[in-house]
Order: structure tokens, then C-alpha cells, then sequence
């Protein structure tokens, strides 16, 4: 069994989380904050928007932007001769594109949720908003936040459309789990595809665990 799609699906998973998390946490602080509720549906769709959108149609963005003849990628291989649709890196920029919005819809919520009492008190008691926020409304939002890392890590992993479309199904630097999979299935491997989607379902397992386990700490 070959294990680079399991090893390159981890490393995309692990990095496209850790941007789609600090990203969407300043996204849901920022949208939380903003008082317009006009401003504050037209921010929230368009940065809810991957979410509904298929996943091919995302990736398509993703080319147009990005491939060679796309401004964003043109731009890097004229001035630093560095290619990023059909590379490893385009699998993350897959992954953060389809996991962002879960993780902004997840943190929003849970920012929205704090006790507005507990906010007042810390203004009077001087605090500035960037110390409420990291003192008062993070910790008390954690749950619902990392739960929301969680469903964002398990969407990077698990993400096949958006990927095909910007990095491909190269062997060995853009095949991840689900392009691995359906690789197999389409060479007629279906012992080596279940293999893969075993491995799909464990991690999957451990997800919905974890999302309980957050759960119930929330409560």
C-alpha cells in the first residue's frame, strides 16, 4: 500500500488549518464586531460563499486566479519563477478555499454567544477591546472554536474537487486520499481504494469525536 496520499493529505490537512484557523478567527471577530447589519450579510455571504459553492466551481476560481495565465500566477513565475497551480502548494490553497468558512462560521458563532454582560463589566473595568478580546470573548468562546478547527481540519482533509481543478492528481506531490481513491477505484484497485477509504473513515471517526467531546465541554 502506497502511503504518500495518506502523508501528503496530512501535511495539507496540518497547514491549511493552520491558516483557514488564524484567518478565520480575525474574519469572525471582525464580521462580529461590525454593527451594519446591511455590511455584515454582504461580508458574511461572501466569505460563506465556498461553502455552498461546488467544489469544482471553487477550484475553477482558484485556476483562473492562480494558473499560469491567471494574474496571481503569472505573476509568480515571471518574477520568482515559481509555479503554484499543479504543485504541492495548490493542494493547500484547495483546502484553506473549502475549509475557511467552516471554520469562520464556527468562530463567528461562537464569538456572538458570549454573555454581553461579561464584555460590559470588562469595559468598565478599563480593558481595551484587542485585551477584552483575547482576555474575556476568546476564552470563553474555545469550544465552539475549536470545534470549528476540528470540522475545518476534517474538510481540508477529505477535500476533492477544488484540488483537482487547481493542483491535479500528480503521484506523489498533488494525490491525496480522495484523488487516491478515486484513482484506484477508476484502475479498477478496488482492494487498494477500500484500503484508502478505511483510512478516511478512522480519521472521520476521530472527528466526530472530537466534535463531541467539544460539544459537551461547551455545555
Amino acid at each position: 500500500m502506497d502511503l504518500t496520499p495518506v502523508l501528503i493529505s496530512c501535511k495539507t490537512a496540518a497547514v491549511s488549518i493552520a491558516v483557514s484557523f488564524f484567518l478565520g478567527l480575525a474574519a469572525a471577530a471582525w464580521v462580529a464586531g461590525i454593527r451594519s447589519r446591511a455590511l455584515k450579510m454582504a461580508l458574511d455571504g461572501v466569505l460563506t460563499l465556498p461553502l455552498v459553492l461546488p467544489p469544482t466551481v471553487a477550484g475553477f476560481f482558484l485556476l483562473y486566479v492562480f494558473g499560469l495565465r491567471g494574474p496571481v500566477g503569472r505573476f509568480f513565475v515571471h518574477f520568482f519563477g515559481i509555479k503554484i497551480a499543479f504543485s504541492w502548494g495548490s493542494t493547500v490553497l484547495a483546502s484553506v478555499l473549502i475549509s475557511f468558512p467552516l471554520m469562520y462560521r464556527s468562530a463567528r458563532g461562537a464569538l456572538e454567544q458570549v454573555e454581553p454582560e461579561l464584555v460590559y463589566a470588562a469595559r468598565t473595568l478599563g480593558l481595551g477591546e484587542a485585551e477584552i478580546f483575547w482576555r474575556v470573548s476568546l476564552p470563553a468562546a474555545r469550544s465552539g472554536i475549536a470545534g470549528g478547527a476540528v470540522l475545518a481540519f476534517a474538510r481540508g482533509l477529505g477535500e476533492f474537487g477544488a484540488t483537482a481543478m487547481i493542483a491535479g492528481n500528480i503521484a506523489g506531490i498533488t494525490r491525496t486520499l480522495p484523488l487516491a481513491i478515486y484513482s484506484e477505484t477508476a484502475a479498477g484497485n478496488t482492494g487498494e481504494a477500500g484500503r484508502y477509504v478505511l483510512i478516511i473513515v478512522l480519521f472521520s471517526f476521530i472527528v466526530v469525536a472530537l466534535l463531541n467531546f467539544f460539544a459537551g465541554k461547551k455545555r
